[in-house]
């Protein structure tokens, strides 16, 4: 009776265990926990010629654009930054997994060893966030020096924009949760959108609607759907009085046929998620001023950029799922 017992409590225990394991594994996990073990490897190696938040900024934009070029694999695990075969092993180096300081030193290579283990690794996140720092650091500690460091390593100015615009932020915000996104419309307002995305426009050309129309009553508010900085504001032929804003993940927000924005902001100014930027209107197809040529709504666009190019992409999908998440936080209210 007692083996029998004994057995039974011994099978339940393996049980347990087993669903304890799988039910483990089955969960993702959480974004807070992810961004804090970036942020303690940021805080390892910032100094005072490199603070934490352009150490982060590199590793977003790079994190960005793994995400939509199918040519730069996707490197798994919390740190994104990637070098080159060459970069990092040297260009002369015959053995271009070279992990020995010395050799890649003796060919010019900038792979570096950051945690005294003997080998510089370009897989081993230490060893890659000491060499960017070191690299970011050799240039010196104003803004200045960080946008030339970036802008000799990534060869282009809109690169270095970006980079600059995410580090700005992380460090307005001092953090890195700033990825979540609002519906620009107030609930509490008559609207309504569909997909137009591809339709044809006619004025001015012929041409595509780049975004999606949201219809609402002239002087609705809208809200920045991001955090992000603002790099266009004042007028457009074709968008009327419109708002470009720009956030960290390498996405330009645009908000077109706006009726007036609303008081005090202007260009370069950092917003919050949520923050009213203008009111709805129908400003736009003409000269500075133009406005009544089409009923009243936001024009919404989205612009990815990914180290090259920057390309228009459909914003519906996302709006309704912001518009989802807006009331599903309504009605937990």
């Amino acid at each position: 009776m007692r083996q029998l017992f004994a057995f039974t409590l011994y099978a339940l225990t393996l049980c347990f265990l087993f669903f304890s394991v799988v039910d483990a594994k089955e969960q993702p996990p959480k974004k807070v926990d992810v961004l804090d073990e970036r942020m303690s490897y940021y805080l390892q190696f910032e100094n005072t010629f490199v603070p934490w938040y352009y150490l982060a900024a590199v590793d977003q934009f790079e994190r960005n654009i793994q995400q939509v070029r199918k040519d730069i694999p996707k490197k798994e695990g919390p740190i994104a930054i990637q070098f080159s075969d060459d970069y990092w092993a040297g260009t002369l180096n015959p053995d271009k997994e070279d992990i020995s300081p010395e050799s890649i030193a003796f060919f010019g290579g900038q792979g570096l060893d950051g945690n005294a283990d003997g080998m510089a690794n370009p897989e081993d996140n230490v060893d890659v966030l000491f060499t960017m720092s070191s690299y970011l650091a050799s240039y010196g500690q104003t803004e200045d020096d960080f946008k030339l460091a970036i802008w000799e390593y990534y060869k282009s100015e809109k690169t270095v924009n970006q980079i600059l615009t995410i580090a700005t932020l992380y460090k307005h915000f001092n953090t890195l949760d700033l990825g979540e996104h609002v519906f620009p419309i107030p609930l509490t307002h008559n609207y309504s959108y569909k997909g137009t995305w591809g339709a044809n426009r006619g004025w001015g050309g012929r041409r595509i609607h780049e975004g999606t129309d949201l219809f609402a009553g002239y002087g609705v508010p809208v809200k920045s759907t991001s955090y992000g900085i603002i790099e266009e504001l004042g007028w457009n032929e074709f968008g009327g009085w419109r708002v470009g804003i720009r956030d960290i993940q390498n996405t330009y927000h645009y908000y077109a046929h706006l009726a007036y924005f609303n008081e005090g902001i202007q260009k370069g100014d950092i917003v919050e998620l949520g923050t009213v930027i203008g009111y709805v209107g129908s400003s736009g197809y003409g000269k500075q001023g133009t406005s009544g040529r089409f009923p009243p709504h936001l024009h919404y666009g989205m612009y990815k950029y990914n180290g090259r190019t920057e390309w228009a992409f459909d914003p519906y999908p996302h709006l309704k799922i912001w518009e989802r998440e807006a009331r599903e936080a309504k009605r937990k209210k």
